[in-house]
C-alpha cells in the first residue's frame, strides 16, 4: 500500500509526532476555523438547522495534517523531477475555494507553490490576446500554481455581467480546448476544480459575510449581483463544462457546502491525481556552533526593540 493509498486510514504505529504535531498546530488552525461569526441568534437558529453536524474537529484536523504531510512529499517531488503543476480552482462566490487553498499552501515552500489571485483586466489588458495576463503566472519547471479564478471569468462572471460581447464568449469557448491542449503538451499537469453549493448555502454564506465585521470585506457589489443572477450563473456553467471538459484537462466538481469535507476531499483527490514518488534526501545534522573568544555582543539601544506589551 503507497502513502496515497493510505491517506484515509487509522494513523499508523509510533506517529506520536501526528498528535505532538497537531497539539503544536492547533491555534493557528484554529485561527483559520473561525468561521462562524457573531451571528444574531435567529440567523444561528437558521445555520444550525440547514448544517447537519460536520465531521468531528479531531478527525478533521488528523486528515488534514496527514494530507499536508503528503502534500510536502509531493513538493519535493515537484522540485526534485522538475515537474509544472496548475490548478484551477472556480466557483461561486463563497463556494470555498480561498479556504482550500489556505490549506494546501499553509504548509509548503511559497518559493515552490504560490497563489496567484488576478485582480480585473486594465485597460490596456483587455486589448492584449485574452490569455496573454495568464501566461505570467504559469508555473516553471519545479513549481506549483493556484489558480483563485482564472481564464474561465470569461465563461463566468464577464459573460453574465455582460463584461464580454457574445462574440468574445463564443471565441473564448474555441479557443480554451486548443490552449489548454498546448500548456499539456508542454509538459505542465492541468487540474481544473468547480466548487458547488446550493443556492441556500450561498445565500447563508452571504448573510454570515454580511454580519461578520471580519469577512465583510469580502463582499463586493459584484457579489451581491451574483445572487441575483443566481440562474444566469447557473446556464453559464452548464455551459462551460459542455464546451470546455476536454480528455486532456477534465472538469472536477467538489460538493461544497460542508466546508471541511470539501477541503478533505478537494485535497485527497489533489493527490491521487499526480503520480508523485519518494525523493532521495540527505541526512541532516546539526553543525557545531562556531565561538569567538574575542567576539563581544554589543548592547543595542532600547529604541530599536518592539515594545513587550503582551
Amino acid at each position: 500500500m503507497t502513502d496515497k493509498d493510505d491517506l484515509n486510514a487509522a494513523p499508523l504505529n509510533g506517529q506520536d509526532w501526528l498528535e505532538a504535531e497537531l497539539a503544536d498546530t492547533l491555534d493557528e488552525d484554529y485561527e483559520l476555523e473561525l468561521s462562524e461569526p457573531a451571528l444574531s441568534e435567529e440567523l444561528r437558529k437558521i445555520y444550525r438547522r440547514t448544517h447537519p453536524p460536520t465531521i468531528a474537529r479531531p478527525e478533521y484536523f488528523r486528515n488534514l495534517l496527514r494530507m499536508q504531510a503528503e502534500l510536502i512529499k509531493l513538493q519535493d517531488w515537484v522540485v526534485h523531477s522538475k515537474q509544472k503543476i496548475l490548478v484551477l480552482f472556480e466557483g461561486r462566490d463563497s463556494a470555498g475555494k480561498g479556504g482550500v487553498i489556505k490549506r494546501i499552501t499553509q504548509r509548503l515552500n511559497p518559493r515552490v507553490c504560490r497563489a496567484v489571485a488576478l485582480p480585473a483586466p486594465t485597460d490596456r489588458e483587455k486589448s492584449q490576446w485574452y490569455f496573454q495576463r495568464y501566461v505570467p503566472h504559469l508555473p516553471a519547471g519545479g513549481e506549483i500554481v493556484l489558480f483563485d479564478r482564472s481564464w474561465y471569468n470569461r465563461a463566468g462572471v464577464e459573460r453574465v455581467m455582460g463584461f464580454a460581447t457574445p462574440a468574445e464568449v463564443e471565441e473564448f469557448f474555441k479557443d480554451v480546448p486548443e490552449f489548454e491542449r498546448m500548456l499539456v503538451r508542454s509538459g505542465i499537469r492541468l487540474i481544473k476544480y468547480w466548487f458547488s453549493i446550493t443556492d441556500e448555502e450561498q445565500q447563508m454564506r452571504f448573510l454570515m459575510r454580511i454580519h461578520d465585521p471580519l469577512k465583510q470585506w469580502k463582499l463586493s457589489p459584484m457579489d451581491l449581483q451574483s445572487r441575483v443572477r443566481w440562474e444566469d450563473y447557473t446556464r453559464a456553467k452548464e455551459q462551460m463544462f459542455t464546451r470546455t471538459n476536454i480528455p486532456e484537462a477534465p472538469w472536477y466538481i467538489v460538493e461544497g457546502n460542508d466546508k471541511k469535507r470539501a477541503r478533505l476531499n478537494c485535497i485527497d483527490h489533489l493527490l491521487q491525481r499526480i503520480p508523485y514518488e519518494p525523493v532521495p534526501h540527505q541526512d541532516i545534522a546539526l553543525p557545531d556552533r562556531v565561538f569567538d573568544p574575542n567576539y563581544e555582543r554589543k548592547t543595542l539601544p532600547p529604541e530599536l526593540y518592539v515594545p513587550q506589551k503582551y
